[in-house]
Formats: C-alpha cells, structure tokens, sequence
C-alpha cells in the first residue's frame, strides 16, 4: 500500500479510522526493532497492541501530554523511530513536527488527519466474518484499505485485507479463482 516498502524513515503517514491499520504498522516495526511511542492517545491499551502482535517493550505510551505537546512530540522525534500522535493540530504545527521527522530519520504517524501527509491511510467497508447464526466468535475482518498522498504516493491505491486475519495478524485477501467452463 505505501509507496516505498516498507515505513520509510523521514516520511509522515496519517492513518484514520482504524486502530487496528495503526497496530498492524507498528507491529511490524516494532518485530523489526524498532522503537515506538505513542502520545495523546488515552484510548489506546498495552493489552490490545500486544494481541496486535506490537513488541510492546519497545512502546512507550503518553496518554497526556501536558500543556506542551508539541514540545514532547519534538523530542520523542529526536530519540524514537516512530511516533504515534492523537488530537488536532494546527497546520504550522503539524507541518513543523513533519519536517522535524524528516531531518530526524524518524517517522511520524498521525492518527487521523495531517496536513501535508506524505501518505493517508484510510480503511473502509469492513465485514466480520466467523460468528454463525447466533453463535460463535469474530475470527477477522476484511476491508479495503485506500492509500493517497503526494509525491511517490500521489497516484491512489487500494487493497482488501484481512485486519485482523484468523491468526489475528494482517492478511492479504485470497481471490477466489473464477470457475471455469467444462466441455462436454
């Protein structure tokens, strides 16, 4: 979905309306080593990164901020590879703290929108799967995940994927093959 393989360092990646397309971003990189915090997000919970696959001794989570969140979203910048950040920001700031990423190294993702974004994320038309007629468990959710930005990333894509998958990882979609036609 992004235009580069992978989160790449110095890059602002929004992603709205779906916690689990966030974890599933940092799972990966926190697998990969990577060291990530989070900060103005009082909803989102240890347990639940955790069973996202998130390594959650490399995250460190900042529910509040205080009266200076740009000033901690700075410096998490300066020494984090990836910083989650939650609430409204005015656009001088927002496009402040990119460029901060940018000449860190570090990648920032915005959980909702950003101005100036390199990519936005969004995902749409969930469907669960797995519970029966009235019995049962949710097993995993498929949606179409939508990529848009500028630059590398300003020709739009789009994907379905299982988020979460029966194993509760990201998944892509398996297409059913076409049934075809048998003579005679």
């Amino acid at each position: 979905m992004l235009p580069w393989r992978g989160l790449r360092r110095g890059s602002t990646v929004a992603v709205r309306g779906s916690v689990a397309l966030l974890f599933a971003l940092l799972a990966q990189a926190t697998e990969d080593g990577s060291w990530a915090a989070g900060v103005g997000l009082p909803g989102l919970g240890v347990v639940a990164a955790a069973e996202a696959g998130v390594e959650v001794s490399r995250l460190a989570l900042i529910a509040d901020p205080g009266d200076r969140p740009q000033s901690v979203v700075a410096a998490l910048l300066d020494g984090v590879d990836l910083v989650v950040v939650g609430g409204s920001w005015s656009e001088q700031v927002a496009r402040r703290l990119s460029a901060r990423a940018r000449h860190r190294g570090a990648v920032l993702l915005p959980f909702g929108s950003w101005p100036g974004a390199d990519v936005e994320l969004r995902c749409s038309g969930a469907r669960w799967r797995g519970a029966g007629r009235g019995d049962g468990h949710l097993r995993e959710r498929e949606v179409t995940v939508r990529a848009e930005g500028r630059g590398a990333a300003a020709r739009p894509r789009s994907c379905r994927l299982l988020l979460p998958g029966s194993s509760g990882a990201v998944a892509a979609v398996q297409r059913r093959p076409a049934l075809q036609a048998v003579a005679g």
